[in-house]
């Protein structure tokens, strides 16, 4: 790293004599170790001068501070990279790994679900009955079948039955409804839709719309009574009975590089995207993780997430298929029951995402706090202000928080617990993992190049969008895309350091500091920041210049076509859209404005939590969201 930062290092300054005396103490017994030899003599006085002239001393400093942090790093990245590039050599698959996981421990447990367990050797039995059934219906390799299910341990056998197949399985969204599970099932081409029991209703709204598309409904075994099947679906959970539990073998040869599945992105700026995950993605994230964390096959790995999800049903289902942890699901998240749960199961691992730590935070004290096991817990979302809290209310002795997205190649990993930070990068050897930082708009995202066209690259504790470098030759910097072309080329920005060059956007605003510490910002784009409130909630205005808008009608059309988190909270109704002379979307007006009230005079409602229905924005009502009396 040898750029100059507009930030001064303050804590560098404070200290700089006592570094300038370490630096010429250092060399000094260095000169006296080397004395035989005039030239090593000349070379230490000569790098110890380097050291203490101009800015140099901050950098020693640095080295000082980070040196270990960057050590466990190095580690993780050479050992997890040596794994892929050897699973990559031999041609390993999820399918072929699974099968050496399997055969080690045939008798231990899996997957945990409340009182059901399904073994390693169940979960060998039950994907081989899901390969041979799909073959009998005629399905075949490349072919695309969705998977719209809760969380149960079946889930999981299910699609890799599929993928020893070579059928590519869509994981759902299980809140998705209407013409939205219908966007993912058409943009993904599904040839078939397998789902659970308890969205038969979610299914049969749609039927009409996917009239080409055959069913398969799977009813649980969690399910005291057995469901009705829906009409024109075949009952997959009794037909499997029929099916043989002998090895699968008849689908020939399947590559690394090859599609495995496709997980869809939250769909909170539009429809869903349907990302794709090749299968040395799905070994790379998992191992990665459980690297960093320095588990073992003797770990439970606790695993509260959807398992449509990248961090439920690939980083955490990952550890038992892809590393051979007996992982503990639940079907859906409950604070109260969290740390009892990881009691109960005995896990040493624990996950968590987006809020659940402020979710966890909320419940009453009690015994079950740390009556744990839990020595790691992994996540994303565990924001600064709380970090602290946390730690000591749990008695968690590491956080391992991370940054990645779905379909991405820019991963970062606190290592070493910092409070609040995401990731890091040495800032000595920056260039073993091509990540950067790069000057944009704030308000819209655009990036900002300099007179040649490049990239501006950000100093310490400057904002900035963060770009990961594409290299298709290597796997930890691949990236695949989405099922839609021009979605994946939408994403990749090219030209950034120098002519040719192509890195992923990821679309997040991070900051550096000068120790190589990442913090999370904001995401591009339109959104804004409640106080007590560590996530991001939504705000729509509408522009209604007849005065025709029917709220309750409005309200009802959000309920179908768009799932809870992806309803804006606030609504704002405008008079006529805010334009720009050039007819440009005056978006940072409307940004900085927000639902404060007293700022302009155009009505405002909140999505009320209890009755789901839109209020007028009265300052009472306001007073108290910034209070945080009421929850959002």
């Amino acid at each position: 790293m040898t750029e100059k930062s507009a930030i001064r290092f303050e804590e560098a300054e404070r200290k700089k004599t006592a570094i300038l005396a370490s630096i010429g103490a250092a060399g000094v017994l260095l000169t006296w170790l080397v004395r035989g030899s005039s030239l090593l003599m000349t070379s230490v006085a000569l790098v110890s001068a380097y050291l203490m002239t101009g800015d140099r001393y901050q950098w020693v400093y640095i080295w000082k501070k980070t040196f270990y942090r960057d050590m466990l790093g190095l580690r993780v990245l050479l050992i997890t990279m040596f794994k892929i590039w050897m699973w990559e050599k031999k041609g390993m698959t999820v399918v072929t790994r699974w099968a050496e996981v399997a055969r080690q421990e045939p008798d231990k447990k899996a997957f945990v679900m409340g009182d059901r367990h399904l073994t390693f050797r169940q979960g060998e039995e039950f994907s081989n009955r899901i390969a041979w059934y799909f073959k009998r219906q005629g399905f075949k390799r490349g072919e695309v079948i969705a998977l719209f299910m809760e969380t149960q341990p079946e889930y999981v056998f299910i699609w890799l039955g599929l993928a020893k197949l070579r059928v590519t399985t869509a994981l759902v969204n299980t809140n998705l409804r209407g013409a939205q599970l219908t966007h993912c099932l058409k943009i993904a081409g599904c040839k078939a839709l397998v789902f659970g029991d308890e969205l038969s209703d979610a299914v049969k709204e749609i039927r009409s719309e996917i009239h080409d598309i055959p069913l398969f409904q799977f009813n649980s075994p969690d399910h005291p009574a057995p469901s009705p099947i829906l009409q024109d679906a075949s009952p997959l959970a009794s037909e499997l009975t029929e099916m043989s539990s002998a090895p699968f073998t008849e689908a020939g040869v399947d590559s690394p590089r090859d599609t495995l599945m496709y997980i869809y992105t939250s769909g909170t700026t539009g429809f869903p995207k349907a990302a794709v995950i090749t299968n040395i993605r799905y070994l790379l994230i998992p191992l990665g993780v459980h690297t960093s964390a320095r588990l073992s096959s003797s770990d439970v790995v606790y695993d509260p997430l959807p398992l449509h999800h990248t961090a439920g049903g690939v980083l955490g289902a990952g550890q038992a298929l892809v590393l051979g942890s007996t992982v503990v699901l639940r079907k859906k998240f409950s604070a109260s029951n969290y740390w009892s749960d990881v009691a109960k199961y005995g896990c040493t691992a624990a996950q968590y995402i987006g809020e659940i730590c402020r979710y966890l935070l909320a419940v009453p004290p009690s015994p079950s706090d740390q009556a744990h096991r839990v020595r790691v817990i992994m996540g994303n979302g565990l924001r600064p202000q709380i970090w602290q809290e946390f730690v000591e209310r749990f008695g968690v002795e590491r956080v391992m928080e991370f940054y990645g997205a779905t379909e991405g190649n820019s991963n970062l990993i606190n290592l070493d617990s910092k409070v609040g930070a995401i990731g890091f990068l040495s800032r000595l050897v920056s260039s073993i993992y091509p990540l950067t930082l790069v000057k944009c708009d704030e308000i819209t995202g655009e990036i900002l190049r300099n007179s040649d066209g490049r990239c501006i690259s950000c100093g310490p504790h400057e904002p900035g969008l963060l770009l990961g470098k594409i290299d298709a030759k290597k796997a930890i910097l691949t990236f695949a895309g989405y099922a839609d072309k021009t979605a994946s080329d939408k994403k990749m920005v090219r030209n950034v350091k120098k002519e040719g060059d192509c890195y992923f956007n990821t679309g997040d605003i991070l900051v550096m500091d000068h120790f190589g510490y990442f913090y999370f910002k904001d995401r591009t784009g339109d959104t804004f920041r409640i106080p007590h409130v560590e996530g991001k909630a939504g705000m729509a205005a509408i522009a209604d210049p007849e005065k025709k808008l029917d709220i309750p009608y409005l309200t009802k059309g959000l309920r179908s076509s768009l799932p809870a988190y992806a309803r804006p909270l606030f609504l704002r109704v405008l008079p006529e859209p805010p334009l720009t002379a050039t007819f440009k979307l005056r978006k940072k007006d409307l940004i900085e404005q927000s639902y404060t009230l007293g700022l302009h005079e155009d009505p405002m409602y909140f999505l009320d939590q209890k009755t789901g229905e839109y209020v007028p924005l009265t300052r009472k009502l306001y007073d108290d969201i910034v209070k945080g009396v009421i929850r959002l």
